[in-house]
């Protein structure tokens, strides 16, 4: 009940990476705002010590990360050039098939790879390593970056923090520009057709597909599907939590939360009437019939042949998929997402003020050899030269620096961007998302990434994009969204630890396994029968103990009321 390509992209990978990027020392600065000079601001003075010449000894570190990811090409020039300059070897192991039956027998066997991608059971299982007094004593750039989250950053069971958040803790100024959060998505098309609507209820959003759909019963030379979704390993969000945003509530996974008082929506009338709509259209002939049994490679195949009109996603889950479209000049076929809610008296809350991606991003396995590197490593990459590196690429190859020292790209380096194959040897992404980053400016004024340089973001768009954009008379995706308040003080709920082998994890369990048992029953059902197949599925929650679940969601948001002054 949580969150957070049409090419074999995805498979199994496991790539010893020659990378040797030797780790960098640290020095007394505390910034890490070198604005772009030849060494990181943490560099080891060359003064030929056994400290010195200990930290930039080659090694190897293994690394798990849990999202199907195709390996970067062998002679990698972003890898290369951190080779040259600092220096490890990384081996990197991504997920292939089901997350959690690997991390079972990961547990299962005890054997650990140095760096691991987070996952609450880990804790449970002392599979990782506490990693506060490493960060304090040895990485100054993680503990500038996380200083305004480091309260949240800590195990409510212990105080000790296991996990190093890799999204939403903002450097210097947030940017609102991209969109990658949760949204009912339409292609571009579909809007075109009809004269660029603003669809603003459920009811309306369905309409739209539905005409486009009787229009286009084909496309490519394929069966036109209205709407899809994705309820498979941990990505059950796309089925689970539309009727949350629906009834204009924020991103709480499986709960919505009114006063502070949590509360398990999966089973109510406000769930109810959403699925009762998919019915409508999987009757319709709408709804894609093997949207249940498909698994993530299949979902993003089928939506980058472009024939799928319409589904509820977050946008970075379906973002592989986009990008095969867009390399493939289909730009029509990619997708605006819309805040919708069931009738316009309810006030949308999809966009959020940036919140840390708690529990989320690396850990340090028991296993580890010697954490004090690994730490010092990815304390070196938090510096602004490689973090530019990372998100921006090579000045002069990858990107420019125009009047102001403002960045921006060629049309020429944009096209490069947009080439899945090129970034594999040219980009590291995959490492990236796993890591600690900035998010928001650097120093020197830049966007910590081009979709967020206000300038470089709209150049970067394809005249469909803009087109549609100034039709709307936006300038950014996010303008299609109502600004968020402030987050509350305990947001995100979805964000708590269950503690595994509880009552409430067996619950949320249990509350899943339901869900995905009778939902797509009731969705494929006949129109008549619906009601029944509901109101089984209603009977059976009865005899989960959702109160256990509710207690302990409860419980943590008045505890993180108590122990996060102000949000921090």
């Amino acid at each position: 009940m949580v969150m957070q390509r049409n090419r074999k992209l995805w498979g199994s990978m496991s790539l010893a990476l020659a990378l040797s990027i030797a780790l960098v020392g640290c020095s007394d600065n505390n910034g890490g705002n070198n604005g772009g000079s030849n060494a990181p601001s943490n560099a080891p003075s060359n003064n030929g010590s056994g400290e010195a010449a200990e930290q930039t000894k080659p090694v190897t570190l293994s690394a798990f990360i849990s999202t199907p990811n195709q390996a970067p090409t062998a002679d990698n020039r972003i890898y290369k050039k951190i080779k040259d300059e600092l220096g490890v070897s990384l081996d990197m192991e991504f997920l292939v098939g089901d997350l959690q039956q690997k991390l079972g027998v990961m547990i299962a066997g005890g054997d650990y790879p140095d760096l691991i991608t987070a996952d609450t059971k880990l804790v449970a299982a002392g599979a990782v390593i506490p990693l506060e007094d490493l960060i304090e004593e040895h990485a100054p750039n993680l503990k500038k970056h996380y200083a305004k989250a480091w309260n949240k950053m800590k195990d409510s069971s212990d105080g000790h923090i296991y996990w190093l958040p890799n999204y939403g803790v903002v450097t210097g100024e947030p940017k609102f520009n991209s969109y990658s959060g949760p949204a009912f998505w339409v292609q571009k098309d579909v809007l075109k057709e009809a004269g660029y609507p603003t669809p603003k209820t459920l009811d309306d959003y369905m309409k739209l597909i539905r005409d486009y759909a009787a229009k286009h019963p084909q496309i490519d030379g394929q069966p036109t599907i209205g709407y899809t979704t994705l309820a498979f390993d941990w990505r059950t969000f796309p089925l689970l939590n539309a009727p949350e945003h629906l009834t204009g509530h924020p991103n709480d996974g499986g709960v919505v939360v009114d006063d502070g008082v949590a509360s398990v929506f999966a089973d109510k009338e406000m769930s109810k009437r959403y699925y009762k709509e998919l019915n409508a259209l999987y009757n319709e002939g709408l709804m894609d019939k093997e949207a249940f049994i498909q698994n993530y490679d299949q979902y993003l195949a089928k939506l980058s042949s472009g024939r799928v009109l319409g589904m509820f996603d977050q946008h970075w889950n379906f973002q592989p998929a986009e990008d095969t479209l867009v390399s493939q000049g289909k730009i029509g076929k990619t997708y605006v997402g819309f805040p919708l809610v069931y009738d316009t008296s309810i006030k949308d809350w999809y966009l959020e003020q940036p919140v840390p991606n708690l529990n989320n991003g690396f850990g340090i396995s028991v296993d580890a050899k010697d954490p004090v590197r690994i730490i010092k490593f990815l304390d070196a990459l938090m510096d602004e030269k490689y973090q530019k590196l990372l998100n921006w690429g090579e000045e002069g190859v990858d990107y420019m620096v125009g009047d102001g020292g403002k960045f921006y790209r060629t049309p020429e380096q944009r096209k490069q961007q947009e080439d899945p194959t090129w970034k594999l040897a040219n980009r590291a992404d995959a490492f990236l998302g796993a890591l600690p980053k900035m998010e928001g400016t650097f120093s020197d004024g830049n966007a910590t990434s081009a979709g967020l340089q206000p300038e470089e973001f709209y150049a970067s768009l394809k005249p469909e994009d803009k087109e549609l954009l100034d039709a709307y008379g936006h300038k950014t995706w996010t303008d299609f969204f109502s600004t968020p308040p402030e987050n509350n003080v305990f947001y995100p709920a979805w964000q708590i630890d269950l503690i595994e082998g509880s009552e409430a994890s067996i619950a949320n369990k249990q509350m899943s396994d339901t869900s995905l048992k009778f939902l797509p029953k009731a969705i494929t059902a006949k129109s008549a029968e619906f009601d029944a197949v509901w109101n089984e599925y209603v009977e059976a929650y009865k005899k989960i103990n959702v109160k256990a679940y509710e207690d302990r969601i409860n419980e943590q948001i008045q505890w993180r009321i108590k122990n996060w002054t102000s949000g921090e």
